[in-house]
Order: C-alpha cells, then structure tokens, then sequence
C-alpha cells in the first residue's frame, strides 16, 4: 500500500524557516570534516582561559610568599631597630634581587646559603635563617615589618641606600667588610656596597 504524502507546507511558514535553519545548523556542526576543527577551537578557548587563570593565582601566590619572605627578613634582622634602619635591610634584601650574583626571587635571596670554607660548611645570608626554630611573627613590630616590606617590594619610596647589598651589626667586623665601601650607619647595622 502507497505511503501517503503529507501536505507540504509554504516555504515561507514560520516552522519551515526554523526546522529549515536548525537543520542546517545540525549538518554544519556534525559535518566530519569540521568535528576536529570545532573540537580543537573549544578546546583551545578552555586551556586559554584555564592558563590565563591560573597564571593570575600563581603570580599572586608568588607575590605574597615574597612579601612574606621580605617581612620575616625584616623582623628577624631589624625589629628592635628604628624604621630607617628596617627600610634599609628590606632595601639591601631587594638590592640583592636585582643583582646578578644573587637569586631572583627574594626568598631565594633570603635562604639563600653559600660554602663558608672557615666554618666548612653552608652558611646563611641572614644569620636568623640558621636557627631551626624560631617563634612566629607577632604584634605590632609584625605589622610595622609587614608594612615596610610592601613599601619596599612596590617601591613606594625612592630608595635611600646607593645599592648596597651587605650589612652587619655594628659591635662586628666581618672579614668581607674591609673589602666594601661603607654607604651607612643606621642604628645598629652598617650598610655596604
């Protein structure tokens, strides 16, 4: 028995222009050739847009663990000493970041350990990053340390000391110090270049 043929529709009937379109629509997207092509754009947007994401919350990280590095040198170094002599070892801490002879980043600058051939063994820039323990930092001189080093680190300030990348306590006489050019005396440090 012959099928019976529905009646067809105007061409110009709503419901044959969308089915018309949607159709069309269906057989670009599953064409195979373009299956790849559409896989590999979506794709594409989504690694772009995870990647870009991820470098912003990487870079923040890094920021905040430089600044925490910067204050704990700070207040480990210098909290007893007046502001300028704090600026001035975030300054040298920094100094050593932009020298080509020191780490790049500023907690590889602070942890940073070098052979000593007198004690034969590695010994640390700051001296208090030798110390296996050493209580939190707390209070107020947290704070200021804190403040200090986000100053510093942003430069917000124009820098007070002529690139100096050395300082020590002023009641010692290292042997490396005959061999710099004293820049200050702040507090209780002597800074050199």
């Amino acid at each position: 028995m012959p099928r019976k043929r529905r009646p067809r529709s105007p061409w110009f009937s709503p419901r044959s222009l969308i089915s018309g379109w949607w159709r069309s629509v269906r057989v670009r997207w599953y064409r195979r050739d373009s299956d790849s092509v559409v896989f590999a754009s979506i794709v594409a947007l989504l690694v772009g847009a995870l990647g870009t994401l991820l470098f912003a919350l990487f870079a923040y990280n890094a920021e905040q663990r430089d600044l925490a590095c910067l204050a704990r040198n700070v207040y480990f170094e210098a909290r007893g000493e007046p502001p300028a002599g704090q600026y001035a070892v975030a300054e040298v801490t920094m100094n050593r970041v932009a020298s080509p002879y020191y780490p790049k980043t500023v907690c590889g600058v602070v942890y940073e350990k070098r052979w000593d051939t007198i004690r034969n063994r590695n010994v640390g820039a700051f001296s208090w990053t030798e110390f296996d323990r050493l209580s939190e930092p707390r209070g107020e001189q947290w704070q200021q340390a804190w403040r200090i080093a986000e100053t510093v680190y942003f430069r917000r300030e124009d820098p007070k000391l002529d690139g100096a990348t050395h300082f020590h306590a002023n009641y010692v006489r290292p042997s490396w110090s005959r061999e710099k050019r004293k820049v200050a005396h702040i507090g209780r440090h002597v800074f050199y270049k």
